[in-house]
């Protein structure tokens, strides 16, 4: 039987890729780094397996008989060569035979990213591949901007009056599943974007009639943006890299629309406000 290991097991992404694949013909094994406290979180049929990035005592066991692997890069982790590709070469020592990267839509034309550094990786490692170049998760706004729409009635972020082709995590995930369990996938890079392109303020918009009450795009400065983020706690790794995504957005090249997610699934990509109203709990 396929013995699949997914990573970012309980992220937006790697919770719904096992989701879906629980229905198909194979093992799946969710990688954890803390497997016992999150058990309740993916339920008691899910096999976990202690995995860790940093920590080569992990590296065999969870990759043990593993033929694909799910990979999705920490956002903690931002040295690829330190942090990513030890762990990278244990799998193709293990024998993993194709991995399925979640990657960032443009990181082929974007080397500075974490994301276009590990593309690179595994194809010198010589894995075949599949790549998910995805653009903006519309779950960011249930997860890392959740308070600040929920309890000040905002979006925050610096993106400009430029448009965002976002995409619905369950979308990125259906695909995903279709490239671990189809064949033909093997080489291939799909750029996963939504149906349509929105500015923050449409998306606000969108947000004040589904949830009944005002909420409004500030559209602050970068300086601005970057001091906010430091005073809550997020790392500067992580909010350098959320600020090239939104001076992507800023400069007017974040709202490219492909039909890749509607070709691969046969249905359009979920729309901002089919999001919005299913997860309007999260804001309320």
């Amino acid at each position: 039987m396929l013995k699949i290991l997914v990573t970012g097991a309980t992220g937006n992404v790697g919770c719904e890729v096992i989701r879906l694949l629980v229905s198909h013909d194979c093992h799946v094994c969710a990688a954890l780094r803390n497997p016992d406290k999150v058990q309740q979180i993916l339920g008691s049929k899910i096999h976990c397996v202690w995995f860790d990035f940093i920590n080569p005592d992990t590296w065999a066991s969870a990759f043990e008989g593993v033929n694909k692997l799910f990979l999705v890069r920490p956002p903690a982790l931002a040295n690829v060569r330190k942090q990513i590709a030890p762990a990278l070469n244990a799998a193709k020592l293990a024998g993993v035979e194709h991995i399925v990267f979640l990657s960032l839509l443009g990181a082929e034309r974007n080397r500075v990213v974490p994301h276009a550094k590990i593309e690179r990786y595994i194809e010198q490692l010589g894995i075949p591949v599949t790549f998910l170049r995805a653009s903006f998760f519309m779950q960011n706004l249930n997860t890392v901007h959740r308070e600040d729409i929920k309890t000040r009635g905002e979006l925050f972020m610096p993106a400009g009056n430029g448009k965002t082709s976002f995409i619905d995590v369950r979308d990125i995930a259906a695909v995903a599943v279709r490239a671990l369990v189809e064949d033909g996938h093997l080489g291939k890079a799909y750029a996963l974007t939504g149906g349509e392109a929105l500015t923050y303020y449409e998306v606000a918009d969108i947000f004040t009639e589904v949830l009944g009450k005002p909420i409004r795009y500030t559209n602050p400065s970068l300086l601005k943006f970057i001091w906010q983020m430091r005073e809550r706690g997020l790392s500067l790794d992580l909010i350098l890299v959320m600020t090239a995504i939104y001076t992507t957005a800023r400069l007017g090249l974040a709202g490219g629309i492909t039909p890749d997610v509607e070709q691969l699934l046969g249905c359009p990509p979920l729309t901002m406000r089919q999001y919005v109203e299913d997860y309007r709990k999260f804001w309320l």
